[in-house]
Parts: structure tokens; C-alpha cells; sequence
């Protein structure tokens, strides 16, 4: 194999497309598809300066093409001036070749290099940077030779990879639904229907009350960022969206530490308050209905919804019944096209069951438990799907590299 400047077997694609083509989009480390359009063609003032794109170009994110944002087209369509689109030298260069050579570790160590020098949050390459880009270039019957076994040792791969996708939204489901049964106490004594759009019955003698009349419901606020004096010796932990990755997972129930703080004279100049230890927080925008309580006293931003329990509630009991809640949330209540919202008014109107305080505590306790072993299950499914991964991605670098010869390897995937 010989190294060549990728650049020199990639011309730009200076056609402007029509509002006759479908427009297409590009997701991480995924070919390029149609995006699904509401009202069949858009109108061609809003296709100004959008790039032809013919099946078997590459198209580059600009933005993101240092976290594997490209892809081979495979119809004709239209793209936004934030791609580079490339005419592929198809004397040199097999498309299918250049669809997993652009998958490979050698790939991505080359875009690594060549962006080291920028920002970290820089995210724009420029092409004269992209354009440095060097890779192993075989014969053209043998790029076809590679793209062929790689073709079928993938979809071996990613057949095992989607079953595992599959069976962990099964279980994600199962989760869901195990939580739902244990907070409303499922086939326990004789029951009564609870009202609820989300939980069909709840044994007869918990009655279902409005949250707000077992606790006390609050907000939170961004103190001005044009006023640095109200950032100054922030010591109070302030929750934000920032937070909401890690509360994407269940077994994470209590914050204890924020990625940022306010200051007390933030604090006093803004509708934020200080919510104390045990208040539970429920993330109302963007990512919605994710939940965790309070470690230490805290402040929220506008983005959450906070529950201070009183005598009659346990804030772990509330905890799961909003994390049971959930998909309900995402159904019912949370609104907007761009980002969704779970507007105060229906947070107002939440309505939960109230099993006596010991039942929580112990509903709260079979949560746990059961959760513990499905998330073993959990792991373990990541486990594979991560090993798998690793295969893949060892197999391609090793195929357009040379370090494995296709010729003899049939099946190797599959191992």
C-alpha cells in the first residue's frame, strides 16, 4: 500500500441544488439520509447555497467532522453550506472502500493529528487542514477485494450489535415497567383504580393525592450573567442541565455536587432560593423528567422543578414514583418542537399515591433490589456491545491497513 494525500483523490462539488431534491443531513459516524420532510419539497428560498449532492459523494461535516460526522451518499439530493461536498476519483478510489477506510483507527488518528492545534471547543477544520489528511491507498481491485469482506464481516458484526441494542430497550422497558409496579404496590391486596393515566390501580386504601399538598413545590432562576460582581465567591451548588447527564442513570439518586455554584449576592438579586438537603429535583426542559434528590442544601435553575417533602412523604418514595412517571411525562405533558417543556402549571397538577410512610420506606427497598439485578443484566449487555464494537473497528483498521489479508480471513467476524 502506499500512503496518499486523501485530498488528491476528493474534488469539491461547487453545484448548487433546487428544491426537486430531497435534503439530506449526516449523523455521527453514520452515511447520509434523507431527513423526513413535513410538507413534501421545501421552497427554493430556503435552499440558497445548498450543495448538489450526487449518490457516491462524501459528505463532511465541518463542524464535526473530527467526531466522525460523514458519510457516502446514496441518492442524489441537497445539502446545507455547513458540509464539504467531495466528487470521489472513482479511477482511484472504490467508494465502498472509502466508506470504511473512513471508519478506521488510521482515519481517525490521521483527523486527530491534523486538528490537534486547535481549540478544544474549536470544532470548525478548516480544509486546509482536513486536506492533510494522508491514508493507505492499495490497487483498485484490491480496494474492492478489502470493501467486499469488510462489507460482509460488518453486517455480521452489526447484526450482533443491533440484537444487543434490542435486547437492552427490552430491559430499559422491563425497568419502567418493574418501577411502575412497585410504587403503586402491583397485586397487592384489593385494589382500587387510581385515577392515574400512568398507573392503572393502587391497593384501596392509599388514597391518591395532589403533590403539592404532601410537599412544597419550588423553581429556581439564573442570577444575570451581565452582573459579574453576582458571580463572584460562588459557594452555593446550583443545579443545572449540566447535571442532567449523570441523572440519566436510575442508579444515581442523589446529587451531592454541582458543576457550578452561585454567590450569595446571586442569590439575593434573582428569583433563585436555597432548597435544603432531601428536596427533589425534576428536570422540566430540554431533557425532560430526569430526577434526583438533594444531598446538601442546593439552588436550581429555571430548568428544574423542586419538591421540599413534608412529614407524610419520603423523598426516595417520591423520587421513583416521578422516575415511574416518566414516560408519561415525555407523552402527556411535555411540550414544544425544539426543545420540550414541562410547563409549571401541569407540574402544579401532579397527582401521586400515598402508601403510609413505613410502605414507602420498604417500596423504596424492593426498588433497589430489583433494580440491582437487572442493572447486572445492564452491564453486561454493555459489555458485549462494547467488545463488539472494539472487533469492528479492529477489523477495518486491520483490513485497510494490510495487516490482515482478506483473502484468507473469511468469517472472521463472526468469531
Amino acid at each position: 500500500m502506499s500512503p496518499v494525500p486523501l485530498w488528491t483523490v476528493l474534488k469539491s462539488r461547487e453545484e448548487f441544488g433546487g428544491p426537486d431534491l430531497p435534503l439530506l443531513t449526516v449523523k455521527s459516524d453514520s452515511g447520509v439520509g434523507v431527513r423526513d420532510l413535513a410538507e413534501g419539497r421545501q421552497p427554493s428560498d430556503d435552499l440558497v447555497g445548498y450543495r448538489r449532492v450526487v449518490a457516491g459523494d462524501l459528505v463532511v461535516n465541518k463542524l464535526w467532522a473530527r467526531f466522525g460526522a460523514y458519510g457516502m451518499a446514496g441518492i442524489d439530493g441537497v445539502i446545507s453550506p455547513a458540509y464539504w461536498v467531495l466528487k470521489v476519483d472513482h479511477s482511484r478510489v472504490a467508494p465502498r472502500y472509502l466508506h470504511h477506510l473512513l471508519r478506521s483507527s488510521q482515519y481517525r488518528a490521521e483527523i486527530a493529528r491534523v486538528s490537534k492545534d486547535m481549540p478544544p471547543n474549536g470544532f470548525d477544520l478548516p480544509w486546509s487542514q482536513f486536506r492533510q489528511i494522508v491514508v493507505d491507498l492499495p490497487p483498485l481491485d484490491e480496494q474492492r477485494r478489502i470493501a467486499d469482506f469488510l462489507d460482509t464481516e460488518t453486517a455480521r458484526l452489526d447484526l450482533l450489535l443491533d440484537n444487543r441494542a434490542g435486547q437492552l430497550g427490552l430491559l430499559a422497558e422491563r425497568r419502567t415497567a418493574l418501577v411502575i409496579g412497585l410504587v403503586g404496590a402491583a397485586g397487592r391486596g384489593v385494589r382500587g383504580s387510581s385515577g392515574l393515566e400512568w398507573l392503572p390501580s393502587v391497593p384501596a386504601y392509599w388514597p391518591v393525592v395532589k403533590l403539592t399538598l404532601v410537599a412544597r413545590l419550588g423553581s429556581g432562576h439564573t442570577p444575570s450573567r451581565s452582573r459579574p460582581e453576582w458571580w463572584t465567591d460562588p459557594t452555593i451548588p446550583w443545579i443545572t442541565t449540566g447535571e442532567v447527564a449523570r441523572l440519566r442513570d436510575d442508579r444515581v439518586e442523589m446529587i451531592t455536587e454541582t458543576r457550578e455554584s452561585i454567590s450569595r449576592l446571586g442569590l439575593a438579586n434573582s428569583s433563585a432560593e436555597v432548597h435544603p438537603e432531601g428536596t427533589v429535583v425534576l428536570s422540566r426542559t430540554a431533557s425532560v423528567g430526569y430526577s434526583a434528590v438533594m444531598g446538601t442544601s442546593m439552588a436550581t435553575s429555571q430548568d428544574f422543578a423542586t419538591w421540599t417533602c413534608g412529614p407524610r412523604l419520603d423523598p426516595f418514595y417520591l423520587l421513583w414514583v416521578l422516575r415511574g412517571m416518566r414516560p408519561w411525562l415525555l407523552g402527556a405533558r411535555a411540550m414544544g418542537s425544539t426543545h420540550m417543556t414541562i410547563y409549571m402549571p401541569d407540574i402544579q397538577s401532579f397527582r401521586i399515591p400515598l402508601p403510609p410512610v413505613d410502605e414507602q420506606f420498604a417500596i423504596v427497598g424492593s426498588v433497589r433490589r430489583a433494580l440491582s439485578q437487572l442493572d447486572a443484566i445492564h452491564d453486561a449487555l454493555v459489555a458485549q456491545r462494547s467488545l463488539l464494537a472494539e472487533r469492528r473497528q479492529a477489523l477495518i483498521t486491520a483490513a485497510v491497513t494490510g495487516r490482515l489479508d482478506v483473502t484468507t480471513a473469511r468469517g472472521v467476524g463472526s468469531r
